[in-house]
């Protein structure tokens, strides 16, 4: 017998025959406890999520979700879904839940005509960039190639090449979506407009999304790329001019800017390894000579230590951080929106980085806004179109004996970050504890989410995740 929480927060009794039962009608199949399988699905980016299903449910198709979803649904289980297991609240996994795993869905596929990409949830970034790359197309995502583009385009989405082409969401033309009643639907701007609507920023909220169709650009396969290198104590002077290289950017260039220690990076003198540095980092979308013109001011800024902006492969920009953000450290973010950088915020950022707790933690200013800042606040979930630039306090760490500095020093940095911010969040960068912070989250659109949730999911069946109440 297997103990599971239900929704109405006490345990039923799941038997092995319900279960081998159910297996039996899965392509893909239900995984216990002791399974490689089972360790294999509960085992998530961040390893400071430790935590064990009742048991897995793995499936490699529509029939096999609406399977699951059924069979939760009348027994009234409550359910984690896994894509790429890559959210930093950890809600993929729950402790004596049903766990819905879909990281074994990777296809993608992509029509080079029409322009478009359908991808399955299991999909990491950088398998989608690998076949839209082929083509010499891409779809704004992030900058990890392995996070998972499900979790990334529901809440939002965005990267590189935002400012030029818009969010992830900005560029969803439908989702196949498995709803709470176990419903099959294709979600667009003209079939279920509503639910469309609300899988653009709202989450895992509204049901287990089987397939993502994508609009894609002509990118590539090259851009110009890379990293400028300063001592942090030239922050001072260069971040307000940086804040007026990104004012006066065209949507091509996008600069986000890292604080943290220097990694051991190759092109960096051995002398500044694990000295506090300050980071541009830069991408320009579009052809190689109109780049070159547009970095020209960031390039002369200061006296870098190191400048390493050149064409590279668009596919491997895309992965250029994957060796400072690979899966089994201990992660906890805070985040913050803001509509500029002022002194007294640098001045504020720049006083944290010098007690960094570890020398892989670190903060990145996102450089946003253009085609993003052009759709309206309410033509999809996500609100937060005007701000300007998107703070990450990115604690990370090895040692567990750590976890209480670094969580603090993360969480007294963004109560330090408040009063310059817009109020506003980015629901992907939001830890667990934040579940007070919705209305940060998503402002005044809040209220349509929950008729939304209480339209196509009014038991929350659906609630392991940042939760929009059902209204």
């Amino acid at each position: 017998m297997f103990d599971v929480k239900t929704l109405d927060g006490s345990a039923a009794r799941i038997d092995r025959a319900a279960l081998d039962t159910l297996d039996a009608t899965l392509r893909g199949g239900v995984h216990l406890p002791g399974s490689p399988e089972y360790d294999q699905a509960r085992t998530t980016w961040n390893s400071i999520v430790e935590r064990h299903p009742s048991f897995v449910i793995r499936a490699l198709g529509s029939s096999d979700v609406q399977k699951a979803v059924n069979f939760v649904r009348e027994a009234g289980l409550t359910m984690s879904i896994r894509s790429g297991g890559h959210q930093i609240a950890g809600h993929a996994v729950a402790d004596d839940a049903v766990m819905l795993d879909l990281s074994q869905m990777r296809s993608v596929h992509v029509d080079p005509v029409n322009r478009t990409a359908r991808v399955e949830p299991g999909a990491v970034l950088g398998d989608v960039d690998r076949e839209t790359q082929a083509h010499a197309l891409a779809v704004p995502l992030g900058i990890n190639s392995t996070t998972g583009t499900a979790g990334l385009t529901l809440g939002g989405g965005f990267g590189w090449i935002t400012r030029k082409f818009g969010m992830t969401i900005d560029n969803l033309i439908s989702a196949q979506v498995v709803t709470a009643d176990g419903e099959i639907v294709t979600a667009s701007a003209k079939s279920h407009p509503d639910l469309f609507w609300a899988l653009r920023g709202g989450g895992g909220n509204f049901g287990v999304v089987t397939s993502f169709e994508f609009q894609l650009h002509p990118l590539g396969p090259d851009v110009l790329s890379g990293l400028v290198v300063h001592p942090i104590e030239a922050a001072p002077d260069l971040l307000p001019e940086y804040v007026k290289i990104a004012d006066s950017a065209p949507d091509e260039l996008t600069v986000w800017t890292v604080m943290r220690k220097a990694p051991p990076l190759p092109f960096l003198p051995e002398e500044w390894h694990g000295r506090e540095v300050l980071i541009f980092a830069a991408c320009y979308a579009g052809p190689m000579a109109d780049g070159e013109k547009a970095m020209a001011g960031l390039r002369g800024l200061g006296d870098p230590i190191a400048d390493v902006i050149s064409p590279h492969a668009f596919v491997d920009w895309q992965a250029a951080f994957d060796g400072l953000l690979t899966p089994g450290a201990r992660n906890y973010w805070k985040s913050h929106d803001f509509s500029t950088l002022t002194s007294h915020a640098t001045s504020d950022l720049l006083a944290a980085i010098a007690t960094l707790p570890d020398p892989a933690c670190e903060v990145f200013i996102a450089h946003v806004g253009g085609a993003m800042a052009r759709v309206p606040a309410d033509a999809t979930a996500y609100p937060e179109r005007s701000a300007h630039f998107i703070m990450n306090v990115h604690t990370r760490w090895e040692d567990p004996s750590k976890d209480a500095a670094c969580i603090s020093w993360a969480r007294a940095l963004y109560d330090q970050m408040a009063p310059h911010a817009t109020g506003s969040a980015y629901v992907n960068f939001m830890p667990e504890d934040e579940a007070n912070h919705m209305a940060g989250a998503y402002g005044s659109n809040g209220a349509k989410l929950g008729q939304i949730k209480g339209q196509y999911d009014p038991q929350n069946l659906f609630r392991i995740n940042h939760n929009i109440v059902p209204t």
